[in-house]
């Protein structure tokens, strides 16, 4: 899973970022605010671990930009800052960041807290996938539900791209309908007439 690092400390981040390579993430440092949130904003980054004080634009203001941007507001954000009062806690959290941590870091208090995002932003991707399936079947059922040119002689359907589809094989494509093929009685019983049995 990709992380972003951001933290204007070189020391720090070297720290950081070795740690969470060690757990097999793949790691991108930047050393500001504005420069975390153009990298936020030009690649899909699950997970981002943000030092309060940094140039340009601080840990809780970038938290907060995040979360007003729908291309970004599902980034799983762990603030990291060596504010410690809970009242800065309170502040952090409220700015939108999901989780707080504070320097100097335990590295395996740091690990548990990065492996509770990555389940939370593993989670978050598969509900939005979920989420996109659902939407297509609803197109795939409003568009049976809407009008179809039918033809009255073949009963093929005309489709979107103005060919002609067998009922059946355009129902298939556009529902999860299986068809099963039988004779009703009537037809049956003309069929039975035309045979002459």
């Amino acid at each position: 899973m990709r992380v972003l690092v951001a933290d204007d400390d070189p020391v720090a981040a070297r720290i950081l970022s070795a740690a969470l390579r060690s757990w097999d993430l793949d790691v991108e440092v930047v050393f500001d605010g504005a420069a975390a949130w153009t990298s936020l904003n030009l690649q899909h980054t699950p997970l981002a671990i943000l030092d309060w004080m940094m140039p340009g634009i601080d840990g809780p203001e970038l938290c907060r930009r995040l979360r007003a941007n729908p291309a970004t507001a599902n980034t799983y954000i762990l603030l990291l800052t060596a504010r410690e009062t809970s009242a800065d806690m309170v502040h952090g959290l409220d700015a939108g960041a999901d989780d707080y941590i504070t320097k100097p870091f335990d590295r395996e208090e740091l690990r548990a807290r990065v492996h509770v995002g990555i389940r939370v932003a593993t989670l978050q991707e598969k509900l939005e996938d979920r989420v996109d399936e659902l939407q297509q079947a609803m197109a795939d059922v409003r568009q049976l539900e809407g009008f179809l040119s039918i033809c009255s002689y073949c009963k093929r359907i005309r489709t979107e791209e103005q060919s002609w589809e067998q009922m059946e094989q355009y129902i298939s494509d556009h529902s999860h309908a299986q068809f099963s093929h039988g004779i009703c009685p009537s037809c049956f019983d003309k069929a039975k007439e035309d045979f002459g049995l």
